[in-house]
């Protein structure tokens, strides 16, 4: 396909229909220059393909439910999800589907988002990665994938107006980077921008965002399309970079787009470039062979795998993995009725589902299975209930309860009210625990629930997330010892839901929701707050024990753009075989700038044998060491001193390593009238300037603040309770310390500063 050709003959009114979709899922065919549809569907953990395009909604056509993102997320396994993203690329070529609406890769900012299911974590770093991986394995099978929703789309409150107030920064280091990481390492062949509008401008419409950052900064070459029903106003969404919108037709936005060109308000130069985005995805689309068959059986069982992978074994006394029981009492809804995806545009029609307590019954051998409901499919609370599970638990030698967050409680569309189960649930929980000591709880969630209620009481608890429709096997294979779980969390599991980073800032109200939090979102806020939580990120147990030994990095000293590789020796020290997560955290020992305590910036899954070690390799580049700064606008790093964690999980340090990194980053003097002492000498070019006057302002120092003895010391006057002078004047501007001692200087201090800030300026003109 000549795309330049082709746009060339194309009349205005077939470029602004293209730029539109035709129906609820494929873009406009231009038939007479031979440019086909393209048919997108909706993701991201399976294919909910319509039969009829031109209807939203309706059964799809059957595919295999993977597990949603909260799952996939807790197995740290970029591999596995590559894995996943191929078969999900075979099914998209049976059924006739050229691209995926997936992943998503937004950051769980409170644990209330309706939508967190669909979305991997609160790290952006892990986040990225897996994100990355997923859209490889797809697009290596010549399909493509819709990264979205793109950006600060983290609740359902009025999240088709809602404006996210957040800072730059915190949208450059928090909200930003698994975006921009996937776009750099995996060209997805779509964005999809969200609803909500960002700072005030809706992300349709984000000349900022789409074009600056998205296209020019991080050279993505791919279309920008909409949410489905997200674009205010066509023209402006054009101009903001926004390429393809849908769902279609749209006949009369298709009308404000030609008459725009027409009056000369919108450039047909910004027309084409859409056009030209959109023509060269439905070219690559046309490369893959559609039809065929997938093998259902194969993808089901990879959909098991991938459960089995994901679910955290949260809490083990002992009981697991289960010893032979004679009695199991099976209780709770979701044990026969398997609650394994959410609500929404994600939701799939599966092409079979495990029932939980069939394939408990199944490897049980001949112990006997006993079934209580436990809770009814509303939110009434029924004791009747509770006492039938708590007689038939008692007679049990192991009471089982599957524990499912019902869809009115967790839904694309509404945000979670609290972090609880249903009244009906902790009270079963309660009831079964006191008289069976035995007692292991699973649960079907998409995000952490409370749990101090019950969980003191109970033996064991599984987090089975939202498991596919292959977790009801999954569960069985682990709480049998069949697998041994290496999964662990994604995401923090607080105590409290007063606890949580963005609770004072939570939904918002007159349209605005304002990021207050700042870069202090998950285990970052909690250990800035030194916060107990009930489980920390990335942590999760095994039926093994791990060792971490022989810490060692590859230079102590090294330059930024040199990064440095990290490596460590891990054992398997117990009886059975099984998987560890090494994570690798930095930790800034000093910095210009505000820094969480630690971040994570690499991490390695590694499977060993009984006694096995082996030696993992972790690579730490630039970004591992950097921060974004507004002043300068780019991510620069800083001399000095960092160090490495090498950890189990962000509250599990295993090993601390201290290396000193040399910046390249060159900068430019950005000193200015109001600038501090302590930013004076912070400059290269700045502290050689100011030297004389900081040394006489110290010299002053000592002899105006002294010591109620008499000496000289810190500056201090008044005995212990001296003051410390420098450290006053390092967060003054320097024209108002030099007007404190203006009696020391022949010139005024304005004349000073000015000839200060004249010589650092002049030292940046470049030579002719």
């Amino acid at each position: 396909m000549d795309i330049q050709s082709i746009i060339e003959q194309m009349t205005l009114a077939e470029k602004a229909a293209l730029c539109t979709g035709a129906s609820a899922w494929t873009t406009t065919p231009i038939e007479r220059l031979g440019v086909p549809e393209m048919i997108v569907a909706d993701g991201p953990h399976g294919l909910r393909r319509v039969p009829d395009v031109h209807v939203w909604g309706g059964d799809s056509l059957p595919a295999t439910c993977f597990p949603t993102a909260s799952c996939l997320a807790s197995t740290w396994d970029v591999d596995l999800l590559h894995k996943m993203g191929e078969t999900l690329a075979e099914e998209c070529i049976a059924l006739n589907v050229d691209v995926l609406l997936g992943p998503g890769a937004n950051m769980k900012r409170s644990p209330l988002g309706g939508r967190n299911f669909e979305y991997f974590s609160e790290d952006p770093y892990l986040a990225g990665e897996l994100a990355a991986s997923l859209i490889n394995g797809i697009q290596s099978k010549g399909v493509g994938t819709s990264l979205k929703h793109y950006t600060a789309n983290n609740q359902e409150y009025q999240r088709f107006r809602i404006s996210a107030e957040v800072d730059e920064r915190t949208l450059r280091e928090i909200y930003l980077p698994a975006f921009e990481k996937a776009v750099k390492q995996a060209q997805p062949w779509t964005v999809m921008c969200a609803y909500n509008k960002v700072n005030g401008t809706f992300a349709s419409e984000h000349d900022e965002l789409l074009n600056k950052i998205l296209k020019d900064e991080w050279g993505f070459e791919g279309l920008v399309v909409s949410d489905w029903g997200a674009v205010r106003d066509r023209v402006a969404s054009l101009k903001g970079g926004l390429d393809w919108q849908m769902p279609g037709p749209q006949d009369r936005d298709v009308q404000k787009v030609i008459e725009a060109v027409q009056s000369g308000a919108l450039d047909e130069a910004v027309l084409n470039e859409s056009v030209r985005r959109i023509l060269r995805i439905v070219a690559k689309a046309s490369e893959t062979p559609k039809g065929g068959e997938f093998d259902v059986d194969a993808h089901h069982e990879l959909a098991r795998r991938i459960a089995s992978e994901g679910m955290v074994l949260l809490k083990n006394n002992g009981i697991l993995p289960l010893k032979a029981p004679q009695h199991i009492a099976v209780i709770g809804r979701s044990a026969m009725k398997a609650h394994f995806q959410g609500k929404g545009s994600s939701y799939i029609n599966p092409t079979k589902v495990e029932v939980p307590f069939g394939a408990l019954q199944n490897l049980a051998d001949s112990a006997e299975l006993s079934y209580a409901e436990g809770y009814p499919v509303d939110n009434s609370f029924r004791q009747d209930m509770i006492d039938e599970a708590a007689k038939l638990a008692q007679s049990a030698d192991v009471a089982i309860l599957y524990i499912a967050l019902p869809s009115f409680k967790e839904s694309e569309g509404y945000d979670r009210k609290d972090l609880g189960l249903t009244e009906q649930q902790i009270a079963l929980i309660k009831a079964v625990a006191q008289v069976q000591s035995n007692t292991v709880v699973v649960l079907n969630n998409g995000a952490p629930v409370a749990m101090s209620d019950w969980i003191d009481n109970v033996a064991a608890v599984l987090e089975g997330w939202m498991m596919g429709q292959a977790g009801g096997a999954a569960i069985a294979d682990i709480l049998f010892g069949k697998i041994n779980p290496s999964a662990k969390l994604a995401e923090t599991f607080p105590r409290t839901l007063a606890d949580t980073p963005a609770q004072g800032n939570w939904p918002g109200d007159a349209g605005v929701v304002r990021y207050g939090e700042g870069l202090l979102i998950g285990y970052r806020y909690y250990d800035a707050k030194e916060m107990p939580v009930q489980f920390p990120f990335g942590y999760g147990l095994s039926y093994t024990t791990f060792e971490y030994s022989n810490p060692a990095v590859s230079a102590e000293a090294f330059k930024d753009v040199d990064g440095v590789t990290v490596t460590v020796d891990v054992t398997n020290t117990g009886d059975v075989a099984g998987k560890e997560i090494v994570q690798i955290y930095v930790h800034d020992h000093q910095s210009i700038l505000f820094r969480p305590e630690k971040e994570l910036k690499g991490f390695a899954k590694v499977d060993l044998q009984p006694g096995e070690t082996k030696t993992i390799s972790i690579p730490l580049d630039f970004r591992a060491f950097a921060l974004y700064h507004l002043d300068y606008k780019q991510w620069i790093t800083e001399d000095g001193d960092f160090d490495i964690l090498i950890a189990a999980s962000a509250a599990d340090i295993r090993h601390r390593i201290t290396v000193s990194l040399e910046s390249t980053v060159s900068l430019p003097c950005i000193l200015d009238k109001e600038s501090t002492v302590r930013e004076w000498m912070a400059d290269p070019r700045g502290k050689v300037v100011f030297q004389p006057y900081y040394e006489k302002l110290q010299d002053q120092a000592r002899k105006r603040y002294r010591r109620s003895d008499g000496e000289e010391g810190r500056y201090a006057s008044g005995g212990e309770s001296g003051i410390d002078a420098m450290e006053m004047y390092n967060e003054m501007p320097v024209v108002s310390v030099l007007l404190f001692q203006r009696d020391q200087w022949s010139e005024h201090p304005e004349d000073i500063l000015a000839d200060l800030l004249e010589q650092v300026h002049r030292q940046e003109v470049p030579e002719i």
